[in-house]
C-alpha cells in the first residue's frame, strides 16, 4: 500500500498514535464493564461489591468458622479480628485475600443466612433417612445453628460430621451455578449488615458516587486521547500532504517541455490537488480508525471472554455476514472508484480548454458545442459519483440492521441465560456493548477497505510524477566556472545540431551549424514550422540535441547546471506570459530585491514607461494572472523589460515583436542596441523589418538551414529568404536595407 509508505517519514507521530489509541480503546473498553457494575453491584447488590462482610456479629463469624473446612477455617480466622463491640471486622491481611476469602465463605455465609432452606436441601440429600449428626448428643434432627454450635463446642460433634453436612449441602446446591452461589452469599451479607444496624441507603449511594466518579474520569482519559490522536493524525496527513505538493512541485518544475506534455498540464493539476487532498484524508482515517479498529476488536473480543463465552457465536455469525456484505459492494463498487479520478482529469481539461480560450469560443460561437462536450464530461463524473454514493449509503443501514438483529439475538439468547442464573443483567449490557464494540470495529474496518484503493489509484498517480526521470539532468561537475566571468557576452554555437522532439519522431533541426557573437544581433527567420522557437530551447535547455551540440561561452550546454546556465540568458518567450502582481514586480520578477533605477531603466528600453507613467498607480499597477489586463504589444514590452532587468549575458527573443507597431518596434530596436551593445542578441522573428539590420541572419526552412548572412547577402544567395523579404517590404524598404 503506498499511502503506508508515506507514513515512513512519520514514524514517531504513528509511534505515538498508537499508544495514545491504545488508552483510548483501554478506556472505551472500560465503560462497559463500570456499566454492568453499575447494574449488577450498585443497584441489584445495593453496592456490596464481596461475599465477605467486612464486618459481621460474633455469632455469624463462630457459625461460618463451624461450617468452613479446616482450610478456610484458618482464611477466615486469619482475616478477621474482633472490635471493641464484639463484632469480628475484616484486617488488612484479609483485605490482601479478598478473592480467596470471598470463596471460602461464600456457601458457609448462605448456610448460616439460609439455614431453614438449608434444612429441608438436607432433608433431601439424608443418607438412610439421617443427616449427617442424626443421634448426637443435644441435637434434634433440624438444621438448627445455635444448637448444633453448642454441640460442636461440646465436643458432641466433629468437624468430620460437620464437613459431612456441608458436603451434603453443596450436593443440595448441586444443580446451581457458581455465580447464583456468589450472588446468594452477596445477600447474605446485606443481610447480616442489616442486622448489625449499618445504613445500606448510603452505602449503596456511596458506592455508586464513587463509580460515577471513576467513569467520568475514564471518560475523559478516553476524550483526552481522541482528541490528540485527532490532532496528530491530522497534522501528520496535513504534513505529509505538504511534503507531497512540494516534491510535486519541485518535480514539475524540473521536467521539460516533452514530460509536461506527456502528463498533461490538467491531469498534472489534478494530482497536485485532487489526488493529494484523497490521499490526505484516508491517511486521517488510517491513523484515527484503520489503526484503532483492530485494537478496539481485539480487545473487545478478550472482554467478551471475560463475560460470557457461550454467546461469542452471535459475534463471529454477526462478523461473517459484515463481511460478506462488504465483499458484495467491494466488488460491485470498486470499478468505479478506480475510474473516477480520470473522470475528474478530464473535467479538469475540458474546463480548462474553456477558460482559456473563451474569446476564441465566442468568436466562432461554439458555446453550445462546449457547453455540451462540458455537460457529457460533468455527466460521466456525476453518475459514477452517483453509483458509488449509492453504493456507500445502502452500506451504512444494512450494516445497522446488522447491528440491531445481533442486539436482539444477544438479549434473546442473554435472557435465558440470566434466567438460568448464569449471568446477570449487568453482564449482559456490557456483552452487548462489546458486541457492538467488535462489530464496528469491523464495519470501520471495511468502510476504510473500499475507499483505500481510491486513494491508492491517487498515490499511485502522484507517484508516477515522483518516479518520472526528467529528460534534462544536471551534470555530476559543472563547467560554468570556465565560462568568462569578465566579458559582457556569451557566444552561442550550433555545431550540427539535429534535435527531433521525441524518439522516432522526424528531426525538427537538422544539421544546424552557426555561432552568435557578443555585441552582435543574431536573427532567425523562416516560414511557420521551420524550427525558430526550437533553436531558442535548445539554447534555454528546455530540450537537449539528439545530434551535435549547443555551446554557450564555449561550454556544452549539458555540462552547465541548469540555474546557472540560464542565469546567463534573458529570455523573451513567443507568449507573453505575465505573473499576477504589480508592473513593478513584474519586470523585477527574477529578483524581488531589485532597486527601482533598474526596473525604471528596463521599463524605459523595452519603451513600455509611456503607458506605465500613464496609469495612475504608474509601477504599482495590478497586473493579474497572465496580463490580461494589458493589450497584447503592452504585455510583450513588460515581457521584454523583465528579461532586459536581469544581469544575463545572452538575450533570446522569440517572435517578442510581433504585437508591436513598427514605430515603437524600430525605437525597442535602437534602444537594444544601445543599451546592450556589448551582449549576445538572438532575435526570432517573422517580420523582415525586425531584422533587417541583424549583424548575422539565419534562414529556416523545413528544420534546415538555407542561409546564413547578412540582409544584402542573403537577397542575393538565398531565395527563401528573398521570397520572405519581397513578401513583407517594398523596394524602397529592400534597398533601404541593403545601404545598412
Amino acid at each position: 500500500m503506498r499511502i503506508i509508505g508515506y507514513l515512513k517519514q512519520s514514524k514517531l507521530a504513528v509511534a505515538l498514535i498508537v499508544v495514545l489509541l491504545i488508552v483510548q480503546a483501554f478506556a472505551d473498553l472500560s465503560l462497559p464493564r463500570y456499566t454492568s457494575d453499575l447494574v449488577d453491584v450498585g443497584i441489584q447488590q445495593g453496592g456490596i461489591e464481596d461475599c465477605s462482610p467486612s464486618v459481621m456479629s460474633s455469632d455469624t463469624f463462630n457459625y461460618t468458622c463451624m461450617l468452613a473446612p479446616d482450610d478456610d477455617e484458618r482464611l477466615l480466622r486469619s482475616s478477621y479480628e474482633q472490635d471493641s463491640d464484639g463484632n469480628f471486622a475484616l484486617n488488612q491481611q484479609g483485605l490482601e485475600q479478598r478473592k480467596e476469602l470471598d470463596s471460602a465463605i461464600a456457601l458457609p455465609l448462605v448456610v448460616v443466612h439460609f439455614s431453614d432452606q438449608m434444612a429441608e436441601s438436607l432433608k433431601g440429600h439424608q443418607k438412610e433417612g439421617s443427616p449427617a449428626f442424626d443421634g448426637a448428643p443435644g441435637v434434634s434432627g433440624d438444621f438448627d445453628l445455635p444448637q448444633l454450635y453448642a454441640a460442636y463446642q461440646a465436643g458432641a460433634i466433629s468437624k468430620t460430621q460437620v464437613e459431612e453436612a456441608m458436603a451434603q449441602a453443596q450436593k443440595a446446591f448441586g444443580s446451581i451455578d457458581e455465580s447464583l452461589i456468589q450472588q446468594q452469599a452477596i445477600m447474605a451479607t446485606k443481610a447480616e449488615y442489616e442486622q448489625l444496624g449499618i445504613d445500606m441507603g448510603a452505602m449503596q449511594m456511596s458506592y455508586l458516587v464513587r463509580l460515577g466518579v471513576q467513569m467520568l474520569g475514564v471518560a475523559a482519559l478516553m476524550m483526552i486521547a481522541s482528541i490528540a490522536v485527532g490532532f496528530i493524525a491530522s497534522r501528520t496527513a496535513a504534513k505529509t500532504a505538504r511534503g507531497l505538493r512540494e516534491r510535486l512541485f519541485e518535480k514539475v518544475i524540473s521536467f521539460s517541455d516533452a514530460e509536461v506534455q506527456s502528463f498533461s498540464a490538467a491531469s498534472l493539476i489534478t494530482r497536485g490537488t485532487n489526488d493529494i487532498q484523497q490521499i490526505q484524508m484516508v491517511m486521517v482515517m488510517l491513523l484515527r480508525m484503520v489503526l484503532y479498529s483492530p485494537i478496539l476488536a481485539i480487545g473487545g473480543i478478550v472482554m467478551v471472554s471475560q463475560t460470557n463465552v457461550s454467546m461469542s457465536w452471535i459475534i463471529v455469525l454477526a462478523v461473517v455476514v459484515i463481511a460478506i456484505i462488504i465483499g458484495i459492494l467491494m466488488a460491485v463498487a470498486m470499478p468505479k472508484f478506480k475510474m473516477m479520478q480520470k473522470l475528474i482529469d478530464r473535467v479538469n481539461l475540458v474546463s480548462r480548454e474553456m477558460l482559456t480560450g473563451l474569446s476564441v469560443i465566442r468568436a466562432f460561437d461554439r458555446q453550445q458545442y462546449e457547453e455540451e462536450r462540458f455537460d457529457k464530461a460533468s455527466m460521466a463524473l456525476y453518475r459514477t459519483q452517483l453509483f458509488t454514493n449509492r453504493v456507500m449509503a445502502f452500506m451504512m443501514p444494512t450494516m445497522m440492521l446488522v447491528m440491531n438483529a445481533v442486539s436482539v439475538l444477544i438479549v434473546w439468547v442473554g435472557g435465558t441465560y440470566i434466567d438460568a442464573g448464569t449471568i446477570q443483567t449487568g453482564d449482559m449490557i456490557a456483552f452487548i456493548t462489546y458486541s457492538m464494540v467488535i462489530v464496528m470495529s469491523f464495519l470501520m474496518i471495511g468502510m476504510i477497505a473500499i475507499m483505500l484503493p481510491r486513494a491508492d489509484v491517487a498515490a499511485r498517480r502522484v507517484n508516477e510524477v515522483l518516479e518520472t526521470e526528467s529528460s534534462i539532468a544536471d551534470p555530476v561537475q559543472s563547467k560554468a566556472g570556465e565560462l568568462d566571468s569578465s566579458a559582457e557576452g556569451l557566444t552561442v554555437q550550433f555545431d550540427h545540431v539535429t534535435f527531433a522532439y521525441s524518439r522516432g519522431s522526424s528531426p525538427v533541426l537538422e544539421n544546424i551549424d552557426f555561432t552568435a557573437e557578443p555585441g552582435q544581433t543574431t536573427a532567425i527567420i523562416g516560414p511557420t514550422g521551420s524550427g525558430k522557437s526550437s533553436i531558442i530551447k535548445l539554447v534555454e535547455r528546455f530540450y537537449d540535441v539528439a545530434e551535435g551540440s549547443v555551446r554557450v561561452g564555449g561550454v556544452d550546454v549539458r555540462d552547465i547546471k541548469q540555474d546557472e546556465l540560464r542565469k546567463e540568458l534573458g529570455y523573451v518567450p513567443q507568449k507573453a506570459f505575465l505573473f499576477s502582481g504589480t508592473i513593478g514586480s513584474t519586470i523585477a520578477y527574477s529578483n524581488e530585491a531589485m532597486d527601482e533605477e533598474r526596473i525604471r531603466s528596463a521599463a524605459e528600453i523595452a519603451q513600455a514607461t509611456e503607458f506605465i507613467d500613464a496609469k495612475a498607480e504608474g509601477m504599482q499597477t495590478a497586473i493579474s494572472q497572465g496580463g490580461t489586463n494589458v493589450s497584447g504589444g503592452q504585455r510583450q514590452r513588460l515581457s521584454i523589460a523583465r528579461a532586459l532587468a536581469t544581469d544575463a549575458r545572452v538575450l533570446l527573443f522569440d517572435d517578442s515583436f510581433s504585437a508591436l507597431d513598427y514605430a515603437t518596434d524600430a525605437k525597442l530596436r535602437r534602444a537594444l542596441a544601445q543599451n546592450a551593445a556589448g551582449k549576445t542578441v538572438i532575435v526570432v522573428a517573422q517580420r523582415i523589418s525586425t531584422v533587417l539590420n541583424a549583424d548575422k541572419i539565419v534562414v529556416l526552412e523545413e528544420g534546415k538551414m538555407v542561409g546564413c548572412g547578412t540582409h544584402s547577402e542573403l537577397m542575393k544567395t538565398c531565395s527563401t529568404y528573398r521570397e520572405i523579404a519581397e513578401s513583407q517590404l517594398s523596394e524602397e524598404e529592400l534597398k533601404g536595407g541593403d545601404e545598412r
